[in-house]
């Protein structure tokens, strides 16, 4: 954690890995340390980790979903603002958070039609989480939801950058 204090990064990007976040190195460390200071998004493996820090469950996926699309709806906020309804979107993974174990400081942004959580928010804090890939090539939309959470984030780095320039 010190060796990213001393990068001082403006936004983090929790990335996708095999395994679940009991196992994900540090990334469910990095998120309870960073949360509310940096922006993060999680993707994948780094979404799961989200949830994990904040108390919900991770679980199986009903269907293991490796190197597949699916339709993902959304409500239309925040990452997902000005995006078609659905969206295509590459999914690879067999965990997912659990609907039923989401902490109240946590939001469902964004399911499939089973009801999985593909999407999530914090409430108070700029920290996003996609289940999907948006840096796949067969994800619709990908590089616009990318460039939303810069924008979302934009906000809490142009703050951070005034407070530390007065």
């Amino acid at each position: 954690l010190s060796e990213i204090e001393v990068l001082a990064p403006e936004r983090i990007v929790i990335s996708p890995g095999p395994c679940s976040p009991e196992e994900a190195g540090i990334s469910v460390e990095v998120i309870r340390a960073f949360a509310g200071r940096i922006p993060i998004l999680g993707v994948c493996l780094g979404h799961q980790s989200i949830g994990y820090a904040f108390g919900g469950r991770v679980v199986k996926s009903a269907t293991l979903m490796h190197g597949k699309t699916s339709p993902i709806l959304h409500d239309g906020e925040g990452l997902f603002a000005g995006l078609p309804n659905p969206f295509a979107a590459t999914r690879y993974h067999s965990l997912v958070v659990e609907r039923d174990s989401l902490p109240e400081d946590l939001e469902v942004t964004a399911w499939v039609a089973e009801g999985e959580i593909m999407g999530m928010r914090h409430r108070t804090l700029p920290l996003w989480g996609v289940q999907f890939h948006p840096e796949s090539i067969l994800t619709e939309c990908g590089m616009d939801i990318l460039r939303n959470f810069l924008q979302l984030s934009k906000r809490q780095v142009s703050s951070k950058t005034t407070k530390e320039h007065a």
